[in-house]
């Protein structure tokens, strides 16, 4: 393959906005030969399985201070409101939940962030450096909820998982969370009789269901909790929330203590997952457990650091497939514990995506090669929807932190998809709200599949980098009246998108003219929507 230099980079860039890169090849069926085409099966029982959570496809809100000044960005304070650019493009994306949280938690005092905004004090960033206004606290983050359709869910200070630290910090302040916050926040959120809310001008209670105790806990070492300590006072934490209000969903915390080095081998056996033991002395009071896909990076290859990929895109499209096995690796673990205790507590992945250098700035997560890795994790969430509830795919919108969802160009500017966003987006719009089984399929094609009512959707990756394949289609005991797809295949898989390019991966629709054989595009990602019979 001949090499790719920046300048190739730019100029496949620039056809892909004039959209000459996108249809790739057609996915309708076809009778021509290619040499490189590969043939086989996909085989479906349409019966439903499992419901699929409409709270699945998550997306994840963290003040990063220095590193992504994102909630500053996002607030515009000309109008004093959300930037309009930003509600629209996230309301596109449609996410069915929106987290708060992150390590930001450990020191993050809610009362700072309520009242009238110019009273609101402002706080260090301990984590992420820089300071934050508390601009947007609890009503605006709510409000930016509804506005976009997505359910809201809340992170609390669990003393913050144990780091004494933040009773005295180097500022001389106390940021250690108490039981009687959290519990404070449920009732502010949730009481339809709540002073201090009422006082604040929402006389209507704001409708907070989710709650996570515990961000990445097991992550302390010496200096968080224990297993025991966490297990001890998530269970304070979690009657005392359920106490001001029982109606609530709560999210414990359940991952490895060492999930940064974890590669998702089996040669990793000692790093245990806290969920078995927390669920078996608080699965009485916690509805799911969490952990975070984290640590994904490559260990053994240079070709995802910097732009290294440039050289080789067909080798980073192959590792991203690589990278993307960690997550199969991890949830089938966390099921399997799960049945061994016959605990009943659905899987919450609440925060993950790829750990790429340079950290802020890889443009390889702006380009269609990291749709390998995308599309094959939202497939393992979707073929284990059956107990997981919550996933994460990126760290929701920023103005340069590259593992977003969402891209919001400062200043001004109109906010757009990367694509994981893109994929998201996809699923969630052509995608069904039950899972069913794919029983067969041929070997370069990652595939989930899904049913609402008389419709099914396939979901499709190929993962061969230069080759199509054409797959017969057998759906069990039912007719096909009708098929469409929506194809994301661009010829060049270095194309990419950015301020000038924002709707490069938009998907094609094209009609299916014989519903026994459709043809993949290489390296594509693709809905298929079948009307059964």
């Amino acid at each position: 393959m001949k090499p790719y230099s920046r300048r190739s980079f730019l100029k496949t860039g620039t056809l892909a906005s004039a959209g000459s890169v996108i249809a790739g090849n057609s996915l309708l069926s076809c009778t021509g030969s290619n040499s490189g085409t590969s043939k086989g099966t996909i085989t479906v029982d349409p019966t439903p399985q499992f419901e699929i959570s409409p709270t699945l496809f998550m997306q994840f809100l963290e003040p990063l201070g220095n590193t992504d000044p994102a909630i500053e960005a996002a607030w515009d304070y000309g109008i004093d409101n959300w930037r309009e650019d930003l509600v629209k493009c996230v309301a596109d994306l449609s996410p069915g939940m929106i987290r708060w949280g992150g390590n930001y938690t450990r020191y993050y005092k809610w009362r700072e962030g309520i009242g009238p905004a110019d009273k609101r004090p402002w706080l260090y960033n301990y984590y992420w450096g820089g300071k934050e206004t508390n601009r947007v606290g609890t009503h605006e983050f709510v409000d930016f909820c509804k506005r976009t359709g997505a359910e809201p869910l809340l992170g609390v200070n669990f003393m913050s998982d144990g780091f004494e630290y933040f009773k005295n910090t180097s500022h001389g302040e106390n940021r250690f969370g108490t039981l009687e916050e959290a519990a404070d926040w449920v009732s502010y959120c949730n009481d339809p009789d709540n002073k201090e809310r009422i006082k604040n001008g929402a006389t209507d209670p704001l409708g907070v269901k989710f709650w996570q105790v515990g961000n990445e806990t097991s992550y302390g070492g010496k200096d968080g909790f224990s297993m025991e300590q966490a297990i001890f006072n998530t269970r304070k934490f979690a009657e005392e929330m359920r106490r001001r209000d029982p109606s609530i969903k709560l999210i414990g915390w359940g991952d490895v203590p060492n999930c940064s080095y974890f590669s998702g081998t089996e040669g990793e056996e000692g790093n245990d997952l806290w969920a078995p033991e927390m669920l078996k002395a608080n699965g009485d009071v916690l509805d799911m457990i969490a952990i975070h896909m984290m640590g994904i990076y490559p260990r053994k290859t240079e070709v995802l650091k910097g732009f290294e990929f440039f050289n080789n895109p067909e080798e980073a499209w192959n590792e991203f497939l690589n990278l993307a096995k960690i997550a199969e690796y991890r949830i089938s673990k966390l099921k399997g514990e799960l049945q061994k205790i016959e605990n009943e507590a659905k899987i919450a992945v609440t925060e993950g995506h790829l750990s790429l250098s340079p950290h802020n700035t890889n443009a390889i997560l702006q380009t269609w090669l990291s749709a390998a890795y995308h599309a094959v994790t939202m497939n393992t969430y979707l073929r284990h929807a059956d107990k997981v509830s919550i996933c994460t795919g990126a760290d929701f919108f920023g103005d340069r932190w590259t593992v977003n969802a969402v891209k919001m160009p400062v200043p001004g500017g109109e906010s757009y998809l990367l694509p994981i966003g893109t994929i998201m987006k996809l699923y969630k719009k052509y995608g069904g709200n039950t899972g069913v089984n794919v029983i067969e399929s041929p070997a370069d094609l990652d595939i989930a599949a899904t049913r609402k009512e008389d419709k099914l959707f396939l979901h499709i990756l190929n993962k061969n980098f230069n080759s199509p394949v054409n797959a017969q289609l057998d759906i069990l005991e039912s007719g096909l009246v009708s098929g469409k797809v929506y194809e994301i295949a661009p010829e060049d898989k270095l194309t990419y998108v950015d301020d000038n390019n924002r709707n490069t991966f938009e998907p094609v629709e094209k009609q299916l003219t014989n519903l026994s054989e459709i043809s993949i595009p290489p390296a594509s990602v693709s809905i298929v929507e079948i009307q059964l019979a």
